[in-house]
């Protein structure tokens, strides 16, 4: 006699795998976040992670308004503008006015900031090709479908009171 099993998940099964993805997106989250600390010192010891975003998305994308740079990366405006003004110190970006809107200025990297972005993602390209080296090329295709699906994943908000 064979004893029928369910082929569905339960709701404790999908509760223990969600905690599970949790927690590891959480350290993944934290390596990042010490990946940026370390990259942005790299650059030059007075740039914050924050800042060191900044200045990758001005060197992925090109000139940029700082309101919609600041949107794009989800920074409060004030946070931008202190950003900005150091990183204008360090003589990694530059702002000009916006030739449609005197009052608006457009922030640019500078060749210096171009270099030293250049030179950080070369040697962490090279360190995530060394750990994914150890996978197959099946696992890494999986991999990234599994995340592209995550990221088009709608974030909901957060509910104030």
């Amino acid at each position: 006699m064979s004893t029928v099993t369910s082929e569905t998940p339960t709701e404790a099964e999908y509760a223990r795998a969600i905690a599970s993805v949790e927690e590891e997106l959480g350290t993944l989250f934290r390596r990042a976040r010490s990946m940026w600390k370390e990259s942005a010192a790299a650059i030059h010891p007075d740039l914050q992670p924050i800042g060191y975003k900044i200045l990758a998305s001005l060197v992925n994308s090109g000139p940029a308004h700082a309101g919609a740079l600041a949107e794009l990366l989800a920074i409060d405006k004030s946070v931008m503008s202190r950003q900005v003004r150091t990183l204008e110190e360090l003589d990694l970006a530059e702002s000009t006015p916006d030739p449609s809107d005197g009052r608006a200025r457009i922030l640019s990297p500078t060749p210096l900031a171009r270099e030293r972005i250049g030179v950080v993602r070369a040697t962490n390209q090279a360190l995530l090709n060394q750990r994914l080296h150890e996978w197959t090329p099946e696992e890494l295709q999986h991999f990234a479908e599994m995340l592209g699906r995550l990221a088009e994943t709608p974030i909901p908000r957060i509910a104030r009171d």
